[in-house]
C-alpha cells in the first residue's frame, strides 16, 4: 500500500481504537445482551431470542407508556424550541432592537448550565407550597393560579416541556442568527423595492435560505429529545406514576433492579429509533434538494 495513503491512519488509529473500545464494542454487546435473560442475580446467561422485545411491545406493557412519552416529548420540545428560537432570532436581528447582544446573552445563558442543575432549580421553584412561582402568584392575588405543577397529571408534562424549552431555545436562537446574518441583504433590498411585507420576506426569502440550518436544528433536537434523561429525572423522576417517564428513565430503573437484559433491550430500541428517525430526516432533506 502507498505510504502516503496509510500515513493518515497513524493519526486516526488511536481515536478509532478508543472509540471502538468505549463506544462501538459496548454498543454491539448491549444489543447482543438484549436477546438474553441477563440479570445481576445469577451468573448464568441464557439466549431467549426476541422475548424481551415482545415483552416491551405487548399490549399491556408499561414500557409502551415510556416510549409514547419519549416520542411526545421529542415532538413537542422540537417543535416549540424551533418555532420560539426562530422567532427570537428574527426579532433580535431587527434594526430597531437596542442592546441586541445583551438580549442574546440573557436568552442564551441557560444553555451553559447543566440539565441536572436546571431541573433541580425548577423543581424547587415549582414546589406547590414553598416554591417561588406559587408564592409569587399568591403575593399578587392570583391564588387560583398556584397549582401542583409537578404532581398534577394534567400539568406535569407541559411543565417539564416548558422547562426544557426555556433551557434550549437560546441555543436554537444563536444557530439561526448565524444563518440569518449570512444571508445577503441584497435579497431583502430587492423585496423592499417590490413592496414585500415582513411576512412575505420571511416566507419567500428567509425560510427557504435557512432550510439546511433548520434541518440541522431539528436533527439536534430530535436526537436530544429521544435521549433525554437528566432533565426528567431531576424534575420528576418520571412521576407522578409514570406520567413523565421516558425510555432512559425506564432503562435506569431496570438496571437499578438488576434486570440488565431489559435495560439493554430498551437501550437498543432507543438506538434503533434514533437511527430510523435520522435516516428518515436525512432522506427527506436529500429528496427536497433533488426536487429543488
Amino acid at each position: 500500500m502507498d505510504r502516503k495513503k496509510i500515513y493518515p491512519w497513524y493519526f486516526a488509529g488511536g481515536a478509532l481504537f478508543i472509540y471502538s473500545l468505549l463506544c462501538f464494542i459496548p454498543g454491539i454487546l448491549g444489543i447482543l445482551y438484549s436477546f438474553t435473560d441477563w440479570n445481576s442475580f445469577t451468573s448464568e446467561i441464557n439466549f431467549v431470542g426476541f422475548k424481551n422485545y415482545i415483552s416491551v411491545f405487548s399490549g399491556h406493557s408499561e414500557y409502551l407508556k415510556y416510549i409514547g412519552n419519549t416520542l411526545l416529548f421529542t415532538v413537542c420540545t422540537t417543535f416549540v424550541k424551533t418555532v420560539v428560537g426562530f422567532g427570537l432570532a428574527l426579532l433580535l436581528t431587527q434594526k430597531f432592537i437596542k442592546l441586541k447582544n445583551l438580549h442574546r446573552l440573557i436568552i442564551f445563558s441557560p444553555q451553559v448550565m447543566s440539565y441536572l442543575v436546571v431541573g433541580l432549580v425548577f423543581k424547587s421553584m415549582l414546589h406547590p407550597t414553598t416554591g417561588f412561582v406559587n408564592n409569587f402568584l399568591r403575593s399578587i392575588g392570583l391564588d387560583w393560579w398556584a397549582m401542583n405543577w409537578l404532581t398534577d397529571l394534567k400539568l406535569v408534562f407541559p411543565s417539564v416541556t416548558f422547562v426544557d424549552v426555556w433551557k434550549g431555545m437560546g441555543y436554537i436562537m444563536v444557530v439561526i442568527i448565524a444563518g440569518l446574518v449570512s444571508i445577503s441583504p441584497e435579497y431583502y433590498e430587492a423585496a423592499d423595492i417590490d413592496g414585500a411585507s415582513f411576512l412575505q420576506k420571511t416566507g419567500s426569502i428567509t425560510i427557504p435560505l435557512l432550510k439546511s440550518v433548520i434541518a440541522n436544528v431539528i436533527i439536534l433536537n430530535v436526537t436530544y429529545g429521544l435521549r433525554v434523561f437528566d432533565m426528567i429525572y431531576s424534575l420528576t423522576n418520571g412521576g407522578p406514576g409514570n406520567a413523565t417517564g421516558v425510555i432512559n428513565t425506564a432503562v435506569y430503573k431496570e438496571f437499578s433492579k438488576g434486570n440488565l437484559a431489559m435495560g439493554t433491550t430498551l437501550s437498543s430500541i432507543l438506538f434503533f429509533f434514533i437511527l430510523a428517525l435520522l435516516y428518515f430526516i436525512l432522506k427527506s432533506m436529500e429528496n427536497k434538494e433533488v426536487d429543488a
